[in-house]
């Protein structure tokens, strides 16, 4: 598949979007964390497939019924936090989806493992 289609990248819900926005302003390391995202979100942009594609039968339960996603998507971040991403597209564009970002303990957790 070629990649010469508009790609964009949006968040799932406004809440999502608000916590990411609010690490932008904090003085902790969640300030680490909005530039780890952004620079997630910039490689999305020129792939949106350059993240680890999860297995179909692992998406939780969670994000098929909130978000009617038959995708699911994990994207590497530095001290082991992982960003989820559903990719959908057609003919014109591709658009990632974020749907959160969990520390590796919360990720495991949310995976069953």
């Amino acid at each position: 598949m070629s990649l010469d289609k508009e790609i964009r990248v949006v968040f799932a819900d406004e809440k999502l979007k608000e916590a990411y926005l609010k690490l932008k302003e904090s003085k902790t390391e969640d300030k680490l964390l909005f530039e780890w995202l952004n620079r997630a979100f910039d490689d999305l942009k020129k792939n949106p497939f350059c993240g680890t594609q999860i297995p179909k039968k692992l998406i939780p339960k969670i994000y098929i019924k909130k978000y009617g996603i038959d995708n699911l998507w994990k994207y590497d971040l530095p001290r082991a936090w992982r960003l989820l991403y559903s990719v959908v597209g057609d003919e014109i564009r591709i658009i990632a989806i974020v749907i959160e970002w969990l520390s590796h303990k919360e990720y495991e957790k949310r995976f069953g493992y």
